[in-house]
């Protein structure tokens, strides 16, 4: 990889043409550590990338330590894909430190590495500082209940993220209820993807009261929870005083028809425009 990188950077010294690059795409390279170390002392200097994509290369912590430094420096890059690498925490806290300094980054993919909660901690202590970031996708980590708080109370002051993404990360109940808090008090996110997690019905009470107050939230994706008829009225609860959400997924809930029947019933005052609901209904709410 030195040599590849040794050469790659001769011939961008030498043509003009190359030194406009602005996307490099290394999905599934495998470049590791010592790849990354190369490209992150590379981001130090560069000052046309826009776009670095490197999904699927084994890049643990040691790697995403030399990405974030170049982070630090950086001042093109808006674009970092890392999905499906080794980082952990402690990788987590790296770009977190990155993110209090980087002025141009806004899309941050970590999705499908292993973040847990002391991760999350960091990066949403970062969120509270950054002022450019507006898509964070953490999907498929293990941040849990403690990690959704943390991100929670990010976005409570938070003005710039717009699009989060933590679906499959093992949150219930009590992070959706800071999730919730965040929601009330937030005023720039427009889609929350919590797919896949475990949030249950008191969850979605929390959740459903956030959307008596925020204003700005248009897509929430609740698919394959345990939102179950009990959660589903509270969302209808939620839906009859917020104006803002125009997407909201249920998928694979179990809501069941005394569900359905809630839901129809807050849409009735709701502008909601898209609403989808895939189990099958009982032939009798037709009659």
């Amino acid at each position: 990889m030195r040599n590849v990188c040794q050469r790659f950077n001769s011939i961008v010294d030498s043509y003009h043409r190359y030194q406009t690059l602005i996307i490099l795409n290394l999905w599934g390279c495998e470049i590791g550590d010592h790849g990354a170390q190369y490209l992150g002392d590379a981001l130090h200097y560069n000052i046309t990338l826009t776009t670095l994509n490197l999904y699927h290369n084994s890049i643990g912590d040691v790697g995403t330590q030399h990405l974030a430094y170049g982070l630090q420096h950086n001042t093109t890059l808006t674009t970092l894909d890392l999905r499906d690498n080794h980082i952990r925490d402690l990788g987590a806290q790296y770009l977190g430190d990155a993110l209090h300094y980087n002025t141009t980054l806004t899309t941050l993919d970590l999705g499908s590495n292993n973040i847990k909660h002391i991760g999350a901690q960091y990066l949403g202590d970062a969120l509270q500082h950054n002022e450019t970031l507006t898509l964070l996708d953490l999907r498929n980590n293990r941040i849990e209940d403690l990690g959704a708080q943390y991100l929670g109370n990010a976005l409570q002051h938070n003005t710039n993220l717009t699009i989060l993404n933590i679906c499959r990360n093992s949150i219930g109940d009590i992070g959706a209820q800071h999730l919730g808090c965040g929601l009330q008090h937030n005023k720039t996110l427009t889609a929350l993807d919590l797919r896949e997690n475990h949030i249950g019905a008191v969850g979605t009470q929390h959740l459903s009261e956030a959307l008596h107050y925020n204003t700005t939230l248009t897509i929430l994706d609740l698919g394959s929870n345990r939102i179950e008829h009990v959660g589903a009225k509270h969302l209808a609860d939620g839906l009859r005083h917020n104006t803002a959400l125009t997407k909201l997924d249920l998928e694979s809930n179990h809501i069941g028809d005394v569900g359905a029947l809630n839901l129809a019933n807050g849409l009735r005052h709701n502008t909601v425009i898209l609403f989808i609901y895939t189990m099958p209904l009982s032939p009798m709410l037709f009659i």
